[in-house]
């Protein structure tokens, strides 16, 4: 078994990534292929818990929201990462990976409740746990429910998955003399607000001490080599 640089990590999935290059939904060949990715980190022994966000659902609604109460509108979106969590527990359960879903509102029918003691022991187990409906609370992101599970999790970093290979100066994709950052602290990239997540979020995991890596769930092997430790994609950190 290769020594991997973090025991136990804590990976935000963007509803965005489930769908490809699909307008809104979920591609079934995409979802097997990022839980083959998950799959040989977990062969490793590294513990996983997701974080999934939900705006490829929510795209198909977007219209409808518009001009919608706030608080309505989150609280839809929240529902729409329990279904991508859903989705992905299938996934993983066909790939032969034990999971759970824990969600942070009360959906007993069809997710168990945020319990942190419960996710702990899971982890410890070697089951991934999957969290859907974000923080539980509306005007917060899911990026920040990422920082926030990462924390309570006492995982070591908090890898973010994009269909980017990392933070570029500008978008690669618009501008061709766009670099890639390497490292960046906290600071710097709420100061320059290169949009890795929301301020929220950074701060908090400043604040905890908490690393972010931005890599890209495209890149074939890209999920096992950050946590191997190798390079790949841009760490922000405190130093």
């Amino acid at each position: 078994m290769s020594a991997t640089a973090y025991k136990r990590i804590l990976l935000k999935l963007s509803g965005e990534a489930l769908m490809g290059d699909d307008s809104y939904g979920i591609n079934r060949t995409v979802i097997e292929r990022i839980v083959a990715e998950i799959a040989e980190v977990v062969a490793l022994g590294v513990q996983v818990a997701v974080v999934i966000g939900g705006g490829n659902i929510f795209r198909g609604v977007a219209p409808a929201a518009a001009g919608m109460d706030r608080a309505t509108a989150d609280y839809m979106g929240m529902l729409a990462t329990v279904m991508n969590a859903m989705a992905l527990q299938d996934a993983m359960k066909r790939a032969g990976l034990d999971c759970r879903v824990q969600s942070a509102l009360n959906l007993e029918q069809v997710a168990e409740p945020f319990i942190r003691g419960k996710a702990l022991r899971y982890l410890e187990e070697g089951k991934v746990v999957i969290f859907g409906a974000g923080t539980g609370n509306p005007f917060f992101t899911t990026d920040t429910a990422a920082a926030l599970r990462g924390v309570e999790m006492d995982a070591q970093v908090v890898i973010k998955a994009t269909k980017v290979d990392g933070v570029y100066t500008a978008d690669p994709k618009k501008d061709k003399t766009a670099t890639r950052y390497h490292k960046l602290s906290f600071d710097e990239a709420i100061s320059k607000n290169l949009k890795i997540m929301d301020a929220t979020a950074l701060t908090l995991c400043r604040d905890q001490n908490l690393p972010i890596i931005v890599f890209s769930i495209f890149k074939d092997g890209a999920l096992k080599r950050v946590v191997l430790g190798q390079e790949e994609g841009t760490l922000v950190s405190c130093n």
